[in-house]
């Protein structure tokens, strides 16, 4: 028993560290300790690793260290597409060694074999088609294309040049350092894709989160019927009620058949809750990025209006607290003195930086339906867009 407890525990352990490190900067958790663990994991690791390699091997071993680093941080390297690959495989690897000989079973059809060999191959196309498309690739042959399809809206963009590629860069593009190229609506480098995702490939993004949600998902139900058809082949419910005498309640069954599954099928149990995690963090990216296509918004441009906003209420700020100085040191002039207010008054009373509003005016949302339309059809690859070259 002591042994499924400890697999429990290792599986808990794990969760929490990949949870942390991939969702510890969510607001939800600031302040707590899944936002430390994610600090550790992201900063204070790197930080203590850099200091015991340069404590032990010197400062040769922190050139080395920072060359490892700038391979796999800085430049295009097909690593997290390697442990992509080994972690889809060595999932469905085990999933076959430990379940497959349960199918067919009570519940599940000997289909399941075939459906999901399909869905790992669908989800493998998409990560490849996703990983080796072409994300938007400004060059100087298109360039003035892209100038013509996407505007300058004078708020977070306006006409500036590429100092790498010594061109017009196009609103909406940005030039990525670990690519070294200019993608038109970049939205972020992606590791584990190897690739930018920009104006031609986010349908193919969007479609690999969804299909990876909906196959880890496919893949927690899959091995839950077959564990509930173990558990009715076994009679474990009978024998627990008939044999043993337990009343046939679920909070007098649940531990019990809970003891038996840790014991009998510990693999099965840990890689339903392996992804039944994946799939629940899996749906969290996905609705990210649908309400930003849905709004034709960017990462990248998230980030900006950001920036944007928070300096539009410090100039708001700044100009209100100037305005009650000049008026404050007016009255002074005049000999005048400004009524007392209870402190009570002066709480309640609404602020003046309340009154003007620090609006987002996007100028690219066109629409849900014209903004998807987008996504699924890029400007890049309709016809108007290469007849503003001859025009």
């Amino acid at each position: 028993m002591e042994v499924q407890w400890l697999l429990v525990a290792h599986l808990l352990i794990t969760l929490l560290v990949v949870v942390s490190f991939l969702c510890g900067q969510w607001p939800i958790f600031q302040g707590t300790f899944v936002e430390r663990i994610h600090y550790f994991l992201t900063f204070g690791l790197y930080d203590y690793s850099l200091r015991l390699v340069g404590f032990v091997f010197g400062s040769r071993g922190k050139d080395a260290f920072h060359t490892v680093e700038n391979y796999c941080c800085e430049r295009p390297n097909p690593i997290l597409q390697i442990i992509y690959l080994a972690i889809i495989g060595a999932t469905y690897y085990i999933s076959i060694n430990s379940s497959f000989k349960y199918i067919p079973g009570h519940y599940v059809g000997n289909i399941h074999k075939y459906m999901s060999l399909l869905a790992v191959g669908v989800g493998v196309i998409l990560f490849l088609l996703t990983s080796f498309s072409d994300p938007g690739t400004i060059t100087i042959k298109n360039v003035s294309q892209y100038l013509a399809a996407y505007p300058y809206d004078d708020i977070i963009y306006s006409e500036k040049q590429c100092s790498t590629c010594k061109f017009p860069r196009p609103a909406r593009a940005k030039h990525c350092s670990i690519c070294d190229r200019c993608v038109a609506r970049f939205d972020h480098h992606c590791g584990w894709m190897n690739n930018c995702i920009g104006e031609k490939n986010t349908r193919y993004f969007m479609a690999f989160l969804f299909w990876h949600f909906f196959l880890c998902l496919y893949g927690t139900v899959l091995l839950g019927f077959i564990l509930a058809g173990r558990l009715k082949e076994r009679r474990v419910i009978y024998i627990l009620t008939e044999y043993y005498g337990l009343p046939n309640s679920f909070s007098s069954l649940f531990p019990h058949v809970t003891q038996w599954l840790l014991a009998s099928h510990n693999t099965e149990i840990i890689l339903m809750m392996f992804m039944l995690v994946v799939s629940l963090l899996l749906l969290g990216f996905f609705g990210y990025h649908a309400q930003l296509c849905l709004t034709n918004t960017t990462t990248n441009e998230t980030f900006k209006w950001q920036d944007y906003l928070s300096w539009r209420r410090k100039l708001n700020e700044a100009k209100a607290s100037s305005a009650a100085l000049k008026a404050s040191m007016s009255m002074m002039k005049n000999g005048e003195s400004k009524p007392t207010e209870s402190k009570w008054r002066a709480f309640c009373r609404r602020s003046p930086l309340q009154n003007e509003a620090v609006v987002k005016n996007n100028m690219y949302d066109k629409g849900v339906f014209s903004n998807m339309y987008e996504i699924v059809h890029p400007l890049s690859e309709r016809s108007s867009f290469y007849r503003t070259k001859m025009s």
